[in-house]
C-alpha cells in the first residue's frame, strides 16, 4: 500500500503539490488525472523516490521510499520521455536493468518484444515515440516490480497498440501482485482500465474514489411522463440535476443507486423511459461541480 501524508513539493516559488494525503491500495490500477501542470508527474517522481518531499512523507508498506534502495527495487517508473542510453538497443537496456532487478524475466521480455514486433537489436534512437513508450512498459513489466508507474505512457500509442498494452497490464495483474498507477489528462483513455481514480488540479487533490462506485451512483435518464406533476414528485424523492426539457421529453441526471432510482419511479407511468450509464467525463463533471470547480474548463478542454 502506498501512503502519502501531508506531501508538499515546491519548485522555486511554484507549489507543485500542496499538502496531499492519499492512500493507493495494492493490486489495482489507479488513474492519476489532471490537466497539464496539475502535479501528476511530480507525484509519481516523489512516490518513486526520484524527488524528495519538502514536507510530509511517502511510505510503501510503512517503509520510507526516498533514499531506500530496497523499496525502490519494488518500483519501476515509465517516464513521459523514457530514458535510454545513447546508441543502446532494447537488449542492452534489458541486460542493464537485469543488474538492478533480481527478478527480471529476460524470457518474458523477449516474448513480449516479439509480440509487439520490436527488434531487440535495433537502436532505440531510431524508434518512434510510441515504440519507445512500448519498450519502457515492457522493460517495467519484465522487471517484475510490484509497482509500475506509467506517466502519460499511452500518449503516442495508436488505438490497437493502446489496447494491447492494457491487455498485457491486466494479464500481469492476474498472474502476480502488481499495482499500476497511470497518469493522464485524458479521461476517455483510462475509463475502461482503472479501478480507482485521483483528480489533481494546481497541486491540490480534488477527489479520489473508486470508479465503479462513482458511476453506480449517477444515472442519466430520458423519459416522458404521462401524468402532470410526476417530475416534481420525483424531484422530492431523489436528487436530480442538469435538467433539460424538450416538449414532453425530460432529460436529467439522478443521484442514487440503480435500486433507489427504480423505487423512485416505480409507481409512475411513462410513455418513454431510458436509463443510461454516464461516462467518466460525466461523472467527474458532477463530482467536481459539487466542490465548486468547473471541470469542463479545468479538464475537458485539454482533450
Amino acid at each position: 500500500m502506498i501512503r502519502l501524508e501531508n506531501v508538499t513539493k515546491c519548485f522555486d516559488t511554484e507549489v507543485a503539490l500542496d499538502h496531499i494525503d492519499l492512500v493507493i491500495p495494492d493490486q489495482q490500477i489507479c488513474g492519476l488525472l489532471g490537466t497539464n501542470g496539475a502535479g501528476k508527474s511530480t507525484m509519481m517522481r516523489l512516490i518513486c523516490g526520484i524527488e524528495k518531499c519538502d514536507e510530509g512523507c511517502i511510505t510503501i508498506h510503512d517503509c520510507n521510499v526516498y533514499d531506500n534502495p530496497v523499496v525502490k527495487k519494488e518500483m519501476f517508473f515509465c517516464g513521459d520521455s523514457p530514458f535510454y542510453f545513447s546508441h543502446s538497443n532494447g537488449m542492452e537496456m534489458a541486460k542493464y536493468l537485469e543488474q538492478f532487478y533480481d527478478t527480471f524475466r529476460m524470457d518474458l521480455f523477449m516474448k513480449w518484444m516479439d509480440i509487439f514486433r520490436l527488434d531487440p537489436k535495433r537502436r532505440i534512437g531510431t524508434y518512434s515515440k510510441g515504440k519507445k513508450k512500448q519498450l519502457s512498459i515492457l522493460l517495467g513489466l519484465a522487471s517484475q516490480a510490484r509497482y509500475l508507474f506509467c506517466d502519460e505512457s499511452f500518449d503516442g500509442l495508436d488505438p490497437a497498440m493502446r489496447q494491447a498494452v492494457k491487455t498485457l497490464l491486466i494479464g500481469e495483474m492476474a498472474e502476480r501482485q502488481l499495482t499500476v498507477v497511470v497518469s493522464s489528462h485524458n479521461l476517455r483513455e483510462l475509463e475502461d482500465l482503472c479501478d480507482n481514480v485521483i483528480l489533481l488540479h494546481e497541486g491540490k487533490m480534488l477527489l479520489t474514489k473508486e470508479l465503479e462506485e462513482m458511476k453506480s451512483r449517477l444515472h442519466r435518464i430520458q423519459c416522458v411522463f404521462t401524468k402532470e406533476g410526476d417530475f416534481e414528485t420525483l424531484c422530492h424523492r431523489i436528487p436530480v440535476e442538469h435538467v433539460e426539457r424538450h416538449d414532453t421529453m425530460y432529460a436529467f441526471v439522478a443521484h442514487g443507486s440503480r435500486e433507489e432510482v427504480g423505487e423512485a419511479i416505480a409507481d409512475m407511468k411513462m410513455a418513454y423511459l431510458e436509463i443510461m450509464p454516464l461516462s467518466l467525463e460525466d461523472v467527474f463533471i458532477m463530482e467536481t461541480e459539487v466542490a465548486g470547480y468547473d471541470i469542463k474548463k479545468l479538464l475537458l478542454e485539454t482533450m
